[in-house]
């Protein structure tokens, strides 16, 4: 059986920080969950947390 390309996670937020994801991702032309690791990625980059490439490691950043 092939593994999964994606896994799920859950968490709570609060609607304004939602609403700013959501309005981020309309803004980048992006989902929200392709956003969320766009953020979570940049944030290791700074500081120097080494992640693994995964299947989004071909996906273009947006610069601003």
């Amino acid at each position: 059986m092939a593994t999964a390309k994606t896994t799920t996670l859950t968490f709570r937020i609060e609607p304004e920080l939602k609403e700013a994801l959501r309005t981020a991702a309309e803004r980048e032309h992006r989902s929200i969950a392709n956003m969320v690791a766009v953020l979570i990625m940049d944030y290791c980059e700074r500081n120097d947390i080494p992640v693994e490439p995964g299947p989004a490691a071909g996906r273009k950043r947006v610069a601003k």
